[in-house]
């Protein structure tokens, strides 16, 4: 798919269907995320692959709006190692990068994906945590179920021209 259509025609799913995602999928979609862009090169990243029904079932306890992953077979959590970071601070745009990465990799194979913010919302990052036994160094960032649509979202028109300043505000 090439990367303009992808970008456009990306939707935030949240109905899947029970067909299962494969691990070279999952793999693809992870793949991408590494291939992110970083500060410094620093790539702060770790990945949980999640595909227990009983954890992708606890998970809406810490985020409300999560309950998507009643239907989801794998959810990948993408987190951020502050001991890996060279350049403080700068792991949530390292992580936000790799995450659209892997939203647009999951699109580009026909899967669906929404992304769940974790951080910066303390009960979320604690109930993750301790679900998962993720270290203290480690911040659970975002969630991205992965599954094939059972809903479909056609593209729209997002371009604001009132958005866009030249030179100055």
């Amino acid at each position: 798919m090439d990367a303009l259509k992808a970008i456009v025609s990306r939707r935030s799913i949240r109905k899947y269907t029970a067909e299962a995602v494969g691990d070279p999928c999952v793999r693809k979609v992870i793949e991408a995320g590494m291939y992110a862009p970083s500060a410094g090169n620093q790539q702060p990243w770790h990945f949980i692959v999640i595909r227990n029904k009983q954890t992708l079932l606890t998970i809406p306890q810490y985020h409300p709006h999560a309950q998507m992953l009643k239907e989801a077979g794998v959810a990948v959590l993408v987190c951020g190692d502050l001991s890996l970071e060279k350049h403080k601070g700068y792991w949530v745009q390292d992580c936000s990068a790799a995450v659209e990465n892997m939203l647009l990799a999951a699109h580009a194979q026909g899967i669906s994906a929404v992304w769940l913010g974790i951080y910066p919302r303390e009960d979320r990052v604690a109930g993750l945590r301790k679900l998962l036994g993720i270290p203290e160094q480690v911040v659970p960032f975002a969630l991205v179920p992965l599954g094939y649509a059972a809903e479909k979202k056609e593209a729209e028109d997002r371009f604001k021209k009132e958005r866009v300043h030249e030179e100055k505000w």
